[in-house]
């Protein structure tokens, strides 16, 4: 169980004990149980890891024809921004230069 699902476990256990009887010594003390394992919240190095590959492990990952497609749209977008500013820094610079009298 990761623990996004362990908290959502724990939010509806608390909505559950507000909706209940209202109390008493017992919900008082899961309550204070629940308030010490939050406060405690940290996860070891090794569970870490663990949730981590187990996310990995469903990620739907590009095959390599996608890939290469990819890379090659962002390389090529790149170039085309790329000149286009470089276009519009040349003329602006030109035009100030003529404007100023610097050339």
């Amino acid at each position: 169980m990761n623990r996004q699902a362990k908290r959502a476990m724990q939010r509806r256990e608390r909505a559950g004990e507000k909706a209940g009887a209202g109390g008493g010594r017992e919900a008082a003390v899961r309550r204070q149980r629940q308030m010490m394992e939050q406060k405690k919240g940290r996860t070891g190095f090794r569970q870490f890891l663990k949730e981590v590959r187990g996310e990995l492990k469903k990620v739907n990952w590009p095959s390599r024809r996608e890939m290469l497609t990819y890379t090659l749209v962002v390389l090529v977008t790149v170039v085309v921004l790329t000149s286009y500013v470089f276009g519009l820094d040349f003329a602006i610079a030109r035009g100030v230069f003529r404007v100023f009298g610097l050339n």
